[in-house]
């Protein structure tokens, strides 16, 4: 074990508790609350699990959670394409909040980039207003 301890907390990425091991040569990481009280441990290998889904797994989950994060854009309305864990939204709207869709493909495990291909669609933009991306 290192001193001070190195840890992470629950809502950090994955990544870069990845990034943290590979700098620091370590195989566990505690997990702490945001008081730094332990509430678990993760490892090397658990980390390694979610780099080993299938694109179709990560664009089956992007997809839900684009119905969550923003119900306006089913995955109907929205083209996207997972490739190495590459997430590739493309759409075009009238009206789309291109951050809450980009946010949500993040917080899906295994995905390791987004690209935004989202435009506005020039025929309905007489009727619609302008909206903050």
């Amino acid at each position: 074990m290192s001193s001070p301890a190195v840890t992470v907390h629950p809502e950090q990425r994955v990544v870069d508790a990845a990034r943290i091991m590979e700098r620091r040569h370590i195989d566990r990481l505690p997990v702490v609350d945001e008081e730094d009280r332990l509430i678990g441990i993760t490892t090397r290998r658990d980390l390694l699990r979610v780099f080993l889904r299938t694109d179709q797994e990560i664009r089956e989950d992007v997809a839900s959670a684009f119905c969550l994060r923003s119900p306006a854009h089913d995955a109907a309305t929205l083209h996207i394409e997972v490739r190495d864990g590459i997430v590739t939204i493309e759409a075009a709207a009238p009206r789309i909040n291109a951050t809450a869709l980009i946010r949500a493909a993040w917080q899906v495990d295994g995905v390791v980039g987004v690209l935004n291909r989202l435009t506005a669609d020039r025929r309905d933009a007489s009727s619609a207003r302008p909206s903050a991306l």
